[in-house]
């Protein structure tokens, strides 16, 4: 039955009829807060997402057939959501799962009642769990609202490609979808004790904690938690800390049942090296000086069976530079798209909210949601807010305060350059590129012999960043070692590339585009 708040207009392929007010790119905090706003102020709104629930990567929650009685229990704040969910399921707004965006195209002329500033957008997708599936999608609005999230920063060091070195993030993904408990590879409801592995929590950044407190709540050994960066940057700007109360009983939250199990902290270190044969049974772990060289004699190894490493986070904002929306420098190295006061990005029609404009939290991605999609709601609509100006001057000091505190966190846990050099860690032998089995040594050797002095340059000489992941995971530590450290937090590129696809597409689904007229951008 057709949604009555679809306004007229073409049929989308994934079965919807009509195009949207607003397209909403992201279903996490940020996305789910947007929809809900701008549906709640009489828009239609359409939700995609590549995941087939709610809640993105901060509340991914399992699926209804692994009978999980207490989702919750895995998360932070889990009210908040739970609201908006309902929220949204009374909102009339359509919710479109396993849809894995992977461009927006303008179409100026397309859609009869232009939308924002004057602009239409086909967003197209690629559907299925894992983008496989029988045809393309695309979903036309009047206006989108960007809200991707973030990615973990990965640096290499000897040994992470063992098996059972992954992500902090994607450890607790593990637990929160699947409950599994990474290094033993079944749900810890199920284990016995004495079967329970030892998971060694490092990187840098708060992740960790919530990390090793969530693995140690589902019955996880956690032998150390080790912060490359320590916290005493957040000793230097006292009046954020006062500012946001909140965050500091967050943090003791997870603290307190590190503690109660023992959990030994090692800050000012980072994992070294990994070892073992068929997957990982230890970690060396060494002291940091203050620009993340290991101190020679500080060594020590701990044995493990997995390691969740993450060194912060990254926004996801490969849609927004295809569509040449200016960005700006993050404290800790990052890129992250410049908005205005109500969230709209520097390219008319376009708006983005949560990571994408600088990593933050969920309580901040709710908030910029919030004001994002109250801001859509006027602009096309020019929709009465009501009784909510008072929320929306609330809203705007809640952001300025999370977002001082972004500001410090970033700055807190930046890497330092000395991890990539010669007398670092990442060794000639360590492959930073894992998609195409690129070694330091091969980027070193583009550098100081042939040359090269970006990341673009090094890639086409040596293809990394050529495989699946097209950069994503390796981006980071080629961009460190194309400038050798040239620059202070160099951890990323300065200026993203534009990707033209956000996600791996096939030749079928460009093909199509050509096939169906209803799938290419304004009919022609």
């Amino acid at each position: 039955m057709p949604n009555p708040r679809t306004a007229s207009g073409s049929r989308s392929p994934s079965g919807t009829p009509g195009t949207y007010d607003l397209v909403v790119v992201g279903a996490g905090p940020a996305g789910l807060a947007g929809a809900v706003a701008a549906a709640e102020r009489g828009l239609s709104v359409a939700l995609l997402d590549g995941d087939a629930g709610l809640g993105g990567q901060f509340y991914r929650h399992p699926v209804a057939a692994l009978g999980a009685t207490r989702p919750e229990a895995l998360h932070h704040d889990w009210s908040a959501f739970a609201g908006l969910r309902r929220r949204w399921e009374a909102s009339g707004g359509v919710h479109l799962p396993e849809h894995h965006v992977w461009t927006v195209a303008s179409e100026r002329t397309a859609v009869p009642g232009a939308g924002a500033d004057g602009a239409s957008w086909a967003v197209h997708a690629v559907t299925g769990p894992d983008g496989d599936g029988d045809r393309p999608a695309v979903v036309r609005g009047r206006a989108v609202l960007l809200a991707t999230g973030a990615a973990e920063r990965q640096l290499p060091f000897p040994g992470w490609t063992l098996p059972g070195v992954i992500g902090a993030g994607g450890a607790q993904a593990m637990l929160k979808s699947g409950l599994v408990l990474p290094g033993i590879g079944v749900s810890p409801v199920r284990a016995k004790p004495r079967a329970r592995g030892r998971v060694v929590v490092a990187g840098s950044g708060p992740l960790l904690l919530a990390v090793a407190s969530s693995l140690v709540a589902a019955g996880a050994r956690v032998p150390a938690v080790v912060e490359a960066a320590g916290y005493l940057g957040y000793a230097r700007r006292p009046g954020v800390l006062a500012a946001g109360p909140g965050k500091l009983a967050e943090a003791m939250g997870h603290l307190a049942p590190l503690l109660v199990h023992g959990v030994r902290p090692y800050p000012r270190h980072a994992v070294v090296r990994a070892h073992g044969a068929e997957r990982v049974e230890a970690v060396t772990v060494a002291r940091l000086d203050g620009d993340w060289r290991p101190v020679p004699g500080t060594q020590r190894r701990i044995s493990c069976d997995a390691v969740a490493v993450g060194h912060g986070l990254v926004p996801r904002i490969d849609l927004g530079t295809a569509l040449g929306c200016a960005t700006r420098a993050m404290p800790d190295g990052a890129t992250a798209l410049v908005v205005d006061a109500g969230q709209r990005t520097t390219v008319p029609g376009l708006w983005s909210a949560g990571e994408t404009a600088g990593v933050g939290g969920a309580r901040l991605a709710m908030t910029e949601g919030e004001l994002a999609g109250t801001a859509i709601a006027v602009r096309l609509r020019g929709a009465s807010v009501g009784g909510s100006s008072a929320r929306t001057r609330s809203l705007v000091r809640a952001r300025a305060r999370l977002r001082a505190f972004a500001s410090l966190m970033a700055a807190a846990h930046a890497p330092g350059d000395g991890w990539y050099g010669r007398d670092g860690w990442l060794d000639d032998e360590t492959e930073v590129c894992r998609c195409e089995e690129v070694s330091a040594g091969r980027v070193r050797e583009a550098v100081e012999s042939l040359g090269a002095g970006d990341a673009r340059t090094v890639k086409l000489l040596t293809r990394a960043g050529m495989g699946w992941c097209q950069g994503r995971v390796c981006g980071p530590a080629v961009a460190c070692l194309a400038r050798g450290g040239s620059e202070r937090g160099a951890a990323l590129p300065g200026s993203p590339e534009r990707r033209p696809l956000a996600v791996p597409v096939t030749l079928g689904t460009l093909a199509a585009l050509e096939e169906d007229p209803d799938l290419r951008p304004g009919g022609d």
